[in-house]
């Protein structure tokens, strides 16, 4: 006689079942679901799901159409996609609306570079024939990152993006530049401006970065020719002495036309004492010089002199009465005749120098500032307060520099010209040189043609910051401070870094001198140099770029079009500078927040209950923030944000500015191939983006075991929930384990909407990684599989745990979706079929009751004994005394009175995952497993006694206690009867 078969029960056990991949297979897969995407037309059905509902807009800060995208445009998108999808599924009508920057020197740049490669000149190409070149450039452009930005997961509307080059566009760009002149905002005038003498041009701030430049330094004497005061002697004594002057710009000399002093900075009148110095020697012995009393020292140094005393001090009284000669008056060249007065100016110190600064108003915006402050005063000297145009865009002498026409002080190639040669000879020559040197220093270069920049007195339009406009103490700065006050920041320290900027900016330059732009659509009468006010002028323009584009402007008879029968077209000047980029973008809530019926937002300035966030790199607050903020505040008197979010730069993995040489730059086209968007979108959810983040190989390392986690136990779920059959279970049925679980989702629900509304995506990306990985898989799931693999269908315990995982999947997937958008709908496809997506669902309500704060605190009591048991059982694994929780019977002794009541009617054989267990509230004996840093409860491990059962592997002396099914438990007996009874009758 033969044993019966043993049955094979893996059939009747409810194992996880799923055809969700283990392997991700992201850059295969994301285009798949890209395509579904679309053939769903998401963005369509959200607005359409959306419509009535209070708005959250995040306006896109126009990335520039120039290349292909780089790290730091996917950090950027990818936080920008994040709100908008995060901001949708809170409730609001979140509707991203993507733009590109198209016009400005970049993209002239480049066609000049096609240009001269063929040898074509571009002065002789037509004007709108080149910005025709610059459009289809720009198009082509767009075309490309806007396949790049798709490719990141980023939702919005790409069939319908604005442009500032779109005609209409350009047409609201005139039409804000013309409500500055209509209010008197705008201005023509003259100022020193960076400029660049390669790219012919002025630059805006933003335009500037900082490089090591090896610049020539001089210190030049300024002869005293008038002293005043009350003592003739002293007087008298000053008239034989020269102040020093300390530059590192010797081709700034010619215009120089004061020097500045500090009255807070002691001065002396000091002697050259030195013998024997050569009769070459800029410096002889008797000569005198007034220089500030801590710098003296190195100034002597720099002009090779070890003998010098200090004759006396020399007041500021005394000071501001002297007046100095330029150091050309004497040399013959004509032009340098006049007075060089003395002006206490706030800016100088005696930190390097000589404590005098030269100041050529023409050439710096403290030296233009102190000049115009001083202005009246000087007039009523009889000194001629014009500034004068040394310096020529070529970066040659004007006429204004007399005797030093032809040379240049920046060549077409960025290269020093002979300018500095020429001023230092012309020094030695008039005796005025007394020191010479090199000094190497960080100096302002074009961050496109990276080539160094002057400083240049060029006629340019501005808008005023600080004339009166509606009332007294109204300006645009201090509307422009008003509505800093009023705008939320993220960081805070944003708000006090863009108000520093704007109480300390000089008035807004407008123009470039560039071709491819919107012009600067005013004309100037040519007697008056006023300009024009007529609005139906403007509107004449207004409607004429709308069909035409603004190269209306620039067509034959467009002068006489524009002015029509009202104006005589030979009394009026056309001005062809064009706008600053800066304005063109600063100007995208006119012509798309303002000018889209799906957008117009209804701010809470104007009563409604719409929000407005502008989202942008930390540099911004130069650029992007501030022109918005300064073109808002002269046209409408508000910011035209709620909110301004500001995020670091992304370095290198080791710390380092990324950069070709280096080696170190990552490409987001790289991530994606390799490992997908959502890994990329990871470690940007996952960053610290308030700061400068890094990446690079191991951190993106990094980011993929963390996405394997997370999708394994996404994997997990949607096994389990394969045998769930949708029935509810009550609160007040379900097991403490359960309830446990739903305080957390309620406890994370609070964290999950808090959080999206700070914009603080790492917190909910570390707890819901930490929850998913430790709470759930390594705890809640490790100890429910026996219940969901093993109990009967009718089980409540297993019900209750398949409508808890029901729960968890919804709140989890929806949570991370706006952060892992194809992961989290693949995993929503994979339960709710192919017609749905998890992005047209909103986060879950979860239920007040959820809640338990006392149940919470209980548990954390339990967690901390069964840490003690695992503890134990591991270093019984580790000595292969055990090879599995199940066939340890640990003796867990727990002295701690508030420990062992909250074990108490506890299964803690159940919670530990072992066969058996047993408390004791006795002493443990010596010997025992504890840990450190938990007090009260010590374990003594012990080997389960009893059969082994067939079905769920528990060793209990039950097993086999059932007749019908003698090799299993008794709770697996009743489940496998129920099992058979419902095959049989199926």
């Amino acid at each position: 006689m033969t044993d019966a078969p043993k049955r094979d029960y893996s059939e009747t056990l409810n194992l996880p079942k799923t055809e969700f991949p283990m392997r991700a297979g992201l850059p295969k897969k994301e285009p798949e679901i890209l395509a579904r995407w679309e053939k769903l037309n998401i963005y369509k059905t959200l607005r359409d799901q959306s419509a009535g509902r209070d708005k959250f807009i995040l306006h896109d800060g126009p990335p520039y159409a120039n290349g292909n995208i780089h790290i730091g445009h996917a950090l950027n998108k990818t936080l920008k996609d994040i709100v908008t999808r995060s901001m949708q599924m809170m409730g609001y009508d979140s509707n991203y609306v993507p733009g590109w920057d198209c016009h400005g020197l970049p993209i002239e740049w480049k066609i000049e570079e096609q240009y001269r490669a063929k040898g074509k000149n571009k002065d002789e190409v037509p004007i709108n024939e080149f910005r025709k070149e610059c459009r289809d450039f720009a198009d082509h452009w767009i075309g490309v990152q806007r396949k790049e930005f798709k490719r990141l997961g980023i939702e919005g509307d790409w069939d319908n993006p604005y442009l500032t080059m779109r005609f209409e566009s350009e047409a609201v760009i005139a039409q804000e530049l013309m409500k500055f002149a209509m209010s008197g905002q705008l201005y023509r005038g003259s100022k020193p401006v960076m400029w660049s003498v390669v790219e012919k041009t002025a630059l805006a701030e933003a335009e500037i970065e900082y490089h090591d430049y090896q610049s020539d330094q001089i210190w030049v004497k300024f002869p005293i020719v008038e002293a005043g005061g009350t003592d003739e002697a002293a007087a008298e004594q000053l008239l034989d002495a020269s102040i020093v002057i300390w530059t590192t710009t010797p081709w700034t000399i010619p215009g120089n036309r004061a020097v500045c002093f500090s009255s807070r900075i002691n001065y002396g009148l000091y002697e050259v004492t030195q013998d024997g110095l050569p009769d070459d020697n800029w410096v002889q012995k008797g000569d005198l010089l007034i220089l500030a009393d801590a710098l003296a020292g190195d100034v002597f140094k720099n002009a090779r002199i070890e003998d010098f005393k200090l004759v006396r001090a020399v007041s500021p009284d005394e000071m501001a009465a002297l007046t100095l000669a330029h150091p050309y008056r004497d040399m013959d060249l004509g032009g340098y005749q006049f007075d060089v007065p003395l002006l206490d100016g706030d800016h100088v110190t005696d930190d390097a120098g000589t404590g005098f600064v030269h100041t050529a108003p023409g050439h710096g915006a403290d030296d233009f500032e102190i000049w115009m402050a001083n202005a009246k005063d000087l007039d009523d000297r009889g000194i001629d307060t014009a500034i004068p145009f040394t310096v020529a865009d070529d970066g040659f002498y004007t006429k204004d520099a007399p005797g030093l026409e032809g040379n240049q002080v920046i060549t077409h190639k960025g290269e020093k010209g002979k300018a500095n040669k020429a001023n230092i000879e012309y020094l030695k020559q008039a005796g005025a040189l007394i020191g010479l040197g090199r000094m190497k220093h960080q100096y302002p270069h074009s961050w496109r043609s990276k080539k160094p920049i002057i400083f240049r007195n060029t006629p340019q339009w501005f808008v005023y910051m600080d004339k009166t406009l509606s009332s007294e103490g109204d300006t645009l700065r201090t509307r422009a401070l008003n509505a800093i006050d009023e705008t939320r920041f993220v960081p805070v320290s944003g708000q006090n870094r863009l108000r520093s900027m704007i109480e300390n900016r000089p008035d807004w330059v407008l123009s470039r001198q560039r071709a491819w732009g919107v012009p600067i659509t005013v004309f100037i009468n040519k007697d008056t140099s006023e300009v024009l006010k007529d609005e139906a002028v403007n509107a004449r323009i207004y409607e004429a770029f709308v069909q035409e584009g603004a190269d209306a402007w620039f067509a034959e008879g467009a002068k006489e079009r524009f002015l029509g029968n009202d104006h005589k077209a030979d009394e009026w000047d056309m001005v062809m500078d064009i706008l600053d980029v800066w304005f063109d973008s600063g100007s995208t809530h006119a012509f798309c927040l303002e000018k889209r019926e799906d957008l117009n937002p209804q701010r809470k300035t104007a009563g409604g209950k719409d929000y407005v966030l502008y989202l942008e790199g930390s540099d911004q607050h130069r650029g992007w923030f501030h022109s918005s903020l300064l073109e808002s505040c002269g046209t409408r008197g508000h910011a035209p944000y709620d909110a301004v979010l500001t995020h670091g730069f992304t370095m290198a993995e080791d710390g380092r500015k990324m950069s070709k040489s280096l080696g170190n730059q990552v490409f987001p086209q790289d991530i994606i191939k390799q490992y997908g968007a959502d890994i990329l979108r990871l470690w940007a959810a996952s960053c610290d983006y308030s700061e400068d983040q890094r990446i690079g190989p191991e951190i993106i390392k990094t980011s993929v075991d963390s996405y394997r986690k997370l999708r394994n136990t996404l994997r997990w779920m949607l096994g389990s929930l394969a045998h769930a059959t949708g029935e509810e279970v009550a609160l007040r049925d379900m097991p403490e384990l359960e309830r446990l679980m739903l305080h957390r989702l309620a406890e994370l629900d609070a964290m999950v909407r808090q959080a999206y509304a700070d914009y603080d995506y790492k917190k909910i990306f570390h707890q819901l990684f930490t929850f998913m990985t430790v709470e759930l898989s390594a705890f809640y799931f490790d100890i429910r599989k026996d219940a969901l693999y093993c109990d009967a269908g009718s089980s409540n315990r297993r019900k209750a745990s398949l409508y808890v995982i029901d729960k968890l999947f919804n709140s989890l997937v929806t949570w991370m979706a706006p952060m892992l958008p194809f992961t989290m709908d693949e995993t929503w496809v994979s339960r709710y079929g192919e017609e749905t997506s998890v992005h047209l669902q909103q986060f879950p309500a979860v239920p007040a009751d959820w809640k338990d704060d006392a149940l919470a605190e209980k548990w954390a009591k339990i967690k901390t004994v069964r840490r003690v048991i695992t503890g134990a059982l591991e270093i019984e694994r580790r000595e292969k005394r055990i090879g599995s929780s199940l066939e340890a019977h640990p003796v867990v002794h727990v002295t701690d009175p508030d420990l062992m009541a909250a074990l108490e009617g506890r299964d803690m054989a159940d919670i530990a995952i072992t066969s058996q267990l047993t408390l004791s509230s006795d002493p443990a004996p010596e010997g025992a497993f504890s840990l450190d840093d938990t007090k009260g409860v010590a374990v003594v491990p012990a080997l389960a006694e009893g059969t082994k059962c067939a079905r769920s592997w528990k060793i209990l002396p039950e097993v086999g206690t059932d007749p019908d099914y003698p090799d299993v438990t008794p709770r697996d007996a009743d489940a496998l009867r129920e099992w058979d009874a419902a095959n049989v009758a199926a």
